[in-house]
């Protein structure tokens, strides 16, 4: 599975917001975009370097390729309603992304990790495709070997306290989550506009 290595704040620096699934970082070390020349780089504005922008951040948030994100964005044009508001509910539906806003890891490829690894469940089942589509109303729990292990147990406390979005319930004794409801724009944790990102692929689909 093909994954990024390489600096994060880097990334965060390029698009000029904290990633919250990327790191854990609550500010940029500097505002200044990465590399040497980065503070004496300044780039024309153009649409096309705005929409580019906004694709980056929401692609990076979440870790995945540019391949797999065109398809989110084919996907999300093909069904009925808002692309945009459809593009976030697939993207926000993902397994590695619910796992992390549940609470369970610290960033999106530290859940992506837990999933892989086969800790987590959906409806009882291990799934191990960080990838998988997660349904509302199915439920998400760590498997029942896992929760004796001291980092999960150490995430389950963590996640005791942690911050939910309101499409998502969650019960620390029993270690399992819940989709709600469809997550919507106004639910993304970082700034982005996805009509933006729709605009930026309408000539490539």
């Amino acid at each position: 599975m093909a994954r990024y290595r390489g600096p994060r704040l880097a990334r965060c620096r390029r698009v000029g917001v904290v990633l919250p699934g990327l790191t854990t970082a609550a500010t940029l070390d500097r505002a200044t975009p990465p590399g040497q020349h980065g503070a004496r780089r300044k780039g024309k504005s153009s649409d096309f370097k705005d929409r580019l922008i906004e694709k980056q951040k929401m692609r990076w948030h979440y870790g995945i390729l540019e391949k797999q994100f065109r398809r989110y964005v084919a996907e999300a044009s093909r069904r009925k309603g808002p692309t945009g508001r459809l593009l976030v509910t697939l993207l926000e539906s993902r397994l590695d992304n619910l796992v992390w806003r549940l609470g369970l890891a610290a960033t999106i490829p530290a859940a992506r990790q837990l999933v892989v690894h086969g800790h987590i469940c959906v409806e009882g089942k291990r799934v191990d495709r960080p990838s998988f589509s997660v349904k509302v109303g199915q439920k998400i729990s760590v498997h029942d070997k896992s929760r004796a292990k001291p980092f999960v147990q150490t995430a389950l406390e963590l996640a005791a306290t942690r911050v939910r979005p309101g499409f998502l319930e969650f019960d620390p004794a029993t270690a399992t989550g819940r989709l709600v409801t469809e997550p919507q724009r106004e639910d993304l944790p970082v700034e982005c506009d996805p009509q933006k990102i729709v605009e930026f692929y309408s000539q490539q689909l």
